[in-house]
């Protein structure tokens, strides 16, 4: 009985690790390559992701058919190397009171 390569690949892109250094992505949070970042990493995917950019942490898992968790854990080695930069999605509450504010105005 065989290991399913599709299970392995992943775990193994990564080298086992499943944290992603001090950053927090949200799934909404919107990934942008660096003003100076390089093009290539030698990394497939982390190529795939500066080439990609400007996108959300889900849209790039989606593109690259990868774990969220992976995805997640390549984008922390790609802001701890200054590559990418990481806008926060705006908190919801404030986008219901801007929504609010604006049917006021109407």
């Amino acid at each position: 009985m065989g290991l399913d390569e599709t299970v392995v690949r992943p775990f193994a892109l990564v080298g086992g690790r499943t944290g992603q250094g001090r950053a927090d992505f949200d799934l909404m949070s919107v990934v942008d390559r660096a003003p100076a970042a390089a093009a290539w990493t030698g990394v497939p995917e982390q190529d795939a992701i500066l080439a990609a950019a400007p996108r959300t942490v889900a849209e790039l898992a989606a593109d690259l058919d990868l774990p969220i968790g992976v995805v997640r854990v390549l984008l922390g080695d790609l802001l701890e190397n200054g590559l990418i930069v990481v806008r926060r999605p705006a908190p919801f509450t404030r986008v219901i009171e801007e929504v609010i504010d604006g049917l006021h105005a109407l």
